[in-house]
């Protein structure tokens, strides 16, 4: 077995020589592709089904990170490596088993991460800016019967009814619309503290308030990331963009009281000096608003793998597992501005987060999902060589005016580029090339039409899983099946799983038998229908 280790690892180091050096031409030949082809031939071919039960599950969300943004994060990483780019690939693009899901909502095309959250975590798809509610409730108005019957559960509930502890961790504000899918219900997802409710909507709770007050919110072991303004907390710094509370309320003093083993910590020192074998939970808020991006923070800031550790960390002390969502949110960020650059670097933090888990769990019994909510109207375009650099220019020939391999279909980048200062229609805009800004971390990329804040986009996202039952993630899927074959995964209580020998009698020897010995019977037919027709009822009882 030792023998065996040491070979592969012998085989990965060779492989990580031959990858191609930044700026060369000597380009790979024959024999090099049709080894590469057979060695990922035989790879596949080895791998084995994992039928243990996930005793742990780990949810990455890459907000708003598209296959463009994942090409080019691809590309932007091996460059930084001293590589072309091209042939690298990011830690979870390794994961055995990769899907799509689409990702609209039920009323929008191009959907937004309040309905898409919902869909990833309760396995139901909802309406546009709607969080933990179904398509019945009304947008941004606080219909109490119909919310109450509108009210979805979600993962994070049904792990902690089947004993597991739970938590998540995000460089968004900790009430925004990714987490706040995880235990929220509200009409509006900016809704995220008293002030931003409309006067006659007050009848609705915030989700800061749920967060602390309610299940499963109130029950999270781990919840870290930015977004003290909507906590009631004082800090040096304000955000202009997020809402401030009115009503007097500290809620992270709040849920100190109740968790008085609990350490609510607000900087990089006092997260990471947590004794965790002595700490019940942690709260760690550590910014005004969202977190700062990873490329201008302070070392005061911890970074998400610094947070994936420590959630993972304390979540692992539950013999019965765990369940964690780990969301890096400032990919999304950093496209709204038409910021690319900040935008690779956020899903190179993700990737240095995902390496952080695969170190510290037994992959034997933990199922980590890798996915997006949405795409964006960002694009990887042109003609450039290989190896060129990804934040660079595309041009097919030399003497074509520049123009950049990334940009965006829309957004702030459009005026930022356009040329208002000459009356030749042929100098609609500024020349890249001179641009002294571009090399820095805020420079806006071009876009094709103005908006305040760049789009989504509408198309497919992968999904990437690695573990147990991570050969449910294939094909082409609706988002709201993530949640459905996680639960099946994990054997959360009261759902369909692979421990439930009722469901595998009713679904799979009784209905699955009668199809295939009589197709053609409508006898037959009418039996499988009534078997199943009974299953969905037992299951609907039982939810």
């Amino acid at each position: 077995m030792k023998r065996c280790i040491l070979l592969l690892c012998i085989v990965a180091i060779l492989r990580d020589s031959e990858a191609l050096p930044k700026g060369s031409t000597n380009y790979e030949e024959m024999s090099y592709w049709l080894k590469s082809g057979q060695e990922t031939l035989h790879r596949i071919l080895k791998e084995q089904k994992n039928e243990n039960r996930a005793k742990n599950v780990i949810i990455f969300i890459g907000d708003g990170m598209g296959l463009s943004t994942i090409t080019s994060g691809r590309i932007y990483v091996g460059q930084l490596h001293g590589h072309s780019g091209e042939e690298y690939q990011l830690e979870f693009e390794k994961f055995p088993n990769t899907a799509l899901a689409k990702t609209y909502n039920v009323d929008k095309q191009v959907p937004d991460s309040a309905g898409t959250a919902t869909a990833i975590f309760s396995g139901v798809k909802t309406k546009y800016r709607l969080i933990g509610l179904d398509a019945r409730a009304p947008y941004n108005k606080c219909d109490k019967e119909l919310n109450r019957l509108s009210k979805l559960s979600t993962v994070a509930d049904w792990a902690q009814q089947s004993g597991m502890d739970t938590g998540f961790v995000t460089t968004t504000r900790i009430t925004h619309a990714t987490p706040a899918g995880l235990y929220a219900h509200v009409n509006h997802r900016d809704w995220e503290c008293d002030t931003a409710i409309p006067k006659k909507e007050q009848l609705c709770k915030d989700i800061a308030r749920q967060l602390v007050e309610d299940e499963p919110g109130n029950q999270f072991k781990v919840i870290l990331g930015g977004g003290a303004q909507q906590m009631g907390m004082k800090m040096n710094e304000s955000d202009s963009s997020s809402c401030v509370r009115s009503d007097g309320k500290n809620l992270v003093k709040e849920w100190q009281a109740k968790h008085p083993k609990g350490r609510a910590v607000s900087n990089m020192q006092e997260l990471m000096s947590v004794d965790i074998s002595d700490t019940s939970h942690i709260l760690g808020v550590f910014s005004p608003g969202h977190m700062p991006f990873h490329a201008v923070k302070s070392p005061e800031v911890p970074s998400l793998a610094n947070m994936t550790m420590q959630a993972i960390r304390m979540l692992k002390k539950n013999k019965n597992g765990f369940l964690l969502m780990v969301e890096s949110g400032k990919i999304d960020t950093a496209h709204h501005g038409n910021w690319a650059q900040l935008a690779l670097r956020e899903l190179y933090e993700l990737d240095e987060a995902i390496k952080v888990a695969l170190r510290l769990v037994n992959m034997e019994e933990t199922l980590i999902v890798v996915t997006a909510d949405h795409s964006h109207s960002f694009t990887l375009n042109g003609y450039p060589e290989r190896g060129n650099d990804i934040l660079g220019f595309a041009n097919k020939k030399a003497s074509q005016v520049p123009y950049e391999t990334l940009s965006y279909a829309n957004g702030p980048g459009f005026f930022y580029h356009r040329r208002n200062n000459s009356n030749n229609v042929n100098e609609t805009w500024r020349r890249v090339e001179d641009d002294p800004t571009r090399n820095e971390p805020f420079y806006r990329h071009f876009a094709g039409k103005y908006l305040k804040d760049e789009s989504h986009g509408g198309e497919d996202v992968g999904v990437y899983a690695h573990g147990p039952f991570s050969h449910l993630f294939r094909g082409t899927f609706e988002q709201n099946y993530i949640a459905h074959a996680v639960a099946y995964a994990a054997c959360f209580k009261d759902w369909p799983s692979h421990c439930d020998s009722a469901y595998h009698r009713y679904f799979y020897d009784v209905n699955m038998a009668s199809q295939n010995s009589k197709k053609n019977s409508a006898g037959q037919d009418t039996v499988s229908f009534a078997v199943m027709i009974t299953f969905l009822t037992v299951i609907f009882i039982r939810l």
